[in-house]
């Protein structure tokens, strides 16, 4: 079937488009509504009106722990089969493609996580699509490790991180690291080779030092303003010295808890370069309660999970849930908010926002007037 999608609102496109579907699915044009053309209409044509309605590609997580149970650092030949029902679940809840992260335990925890995953890839996948591995650790600063286990922080080497990496390099997209570990300087320039996409995070570095890293390849920041110095006046930190680069792009997490939404309001006044993460963990799709986490426990209050001793671990909201309170706190407009979880993730991995090209795997955001409130549905499912 071809499909015709008209009266559409896309990001980052002026005015009314029109979005022209072939019959594999795949986004053929996006036209401006005024545009006159002359085709013979297909005749399986369908004709979809949007009526105004924000249209967009589905949402990308590149920060998600877990979910429905299953932290992914736990994953194991025993429990593999749940990936598929993991994937399902976010494709349910808008998310396209994802990055299941794995955050600081043992290496051998790390290389069978990663086996597994590269089991599952090679495979074809039905639902949310996994674009790679996060390893969020563990090669970060110890006193910024937040709720990552100290005993499995590793010194950042080549070796140390080739021991990590083991013969699944090519499955690791983004690695987060606290770069004032590296004295050498070869680490980051080592990953980049390998296609890996860089991120700072957890960590102490000064705004010196984040220069650095950034001017050896480093290219993202991991959930800012967490788990690293705060924005100081004299001291601008990490934080400072990402916001004011052009080429760099921080995650953010829009729970409410994570960052206050006043301090989210002047981050994004201050840089375009930003993108939405759930930070999600494995409770994600299940009621609040108690979980199991690693070795310890993890209570889960209204979306939010906290260690015992009250440490913040991470939210079990999903991605999309994000936008709507982007939008709902009145901190930017819908267009942005909905950039910021579809285009803005895929840019911060080299991979194309809405184009001509991209399967058609479509979002229709409404924004209702009169309950101020954003809602979303899939369009072509």
């Amino acid at each position: 079937m071809t499909i015709d999608i008209i009266n559409a609102k896309v990001p980052g496109y002026q005015g009314l488009q029109m979005l022209l579907v072939n019959q594999a699915g795949v986004i053929e044009q996006i036209l401006p509504m005024e545009t006159v053309f002359k085709r013979v209409p297909p005749s399986d044509l369908q004709i979809v009106d949007v009526a105004g309605d924000w249209v967009s590609l589905g949402g990308v997580d590149l920060q998600i722990n877990g979910a429905l149970g299953l932290a992914f650092p736990d994953l194991a030949a025993e429990n593999a089969h749940l990936l598929g029902k993991i994937c399902q679940f976010l494709w349910d809840v808008g998310v396209d493609g994802f990055l299941p992260t794995l955050v600081t335990t043992s290496v051998e925890n790390i290389q069978r996580s990663l086996a597994v995953i590269a089991d599952f890839i090679s495979t074809a996948q039905l639902g949310s699509q996994i674009l790679g591995v996060h390893l969020e650790g563990p090669f970060l600063n110890y006193q910024k490790r937040g709720a990552h286990p100290a005993e499995y922080l590793l010194p950042l080497t080549i070796d140390e991180v080739k021991r990590v990496l083991g013969d699944y390099a090519d499955v690791v997209k983004v690695i987060t690291l606290a770069p004032e570990l590296d004295t050498t300087g070869e680490v980051i320039p080592y990953l980049s080779s390998l296609g890996i996409t860089v991120s700072l995070g957890h960590s102490q570095a000064t705004a010196n030092q984040a220069q650095n890293a950034f001017a050896l390849g480093a290219t993202m920041v991991t959930h800012a303003f967490n788990a690293m110095p705060p924005l100081h006046h004299r001291e601008p930190g990490l934080l400072g010295a990402a916001i004011t680069h052009p080429h760099v792009m921080c995650g953010f997490i829009a729970d409410g808890q994570h960052v206050s939404p006043i301090i989210l309001q002047i981050l994004l006044r201050a840089t375009p370069g930003l993108f939405l993460v759930s930070d999600a963990l494995a409770p994600l799709g299940l009621p609040d309660g108690v979980y199991p986490w690693d070795t310890r426990q993890i209570e889960v209050k209204q979306g939010t999970a906290r260690l015992p001793d009250g440490t913040l671990s991470g939210t079990t909201l999903p991605l999309l849930v994000g936008v709507e309170n982007l939008v709902k706190w009145g901190i930017c407009d819908v267009e942005t908010a909905i950039a910021l979880a579809t285009d803005a993730p895929r840019k911060a991995i080299g991979l194309p926002g809405i184009v001509q090209g991209q399967a058609a795997n479509l979002l229709r955001w409404h924004w209702d007037q009169d309950t101020k409130e954003l809602s979303w549905r899939r369009l072509l499912s």
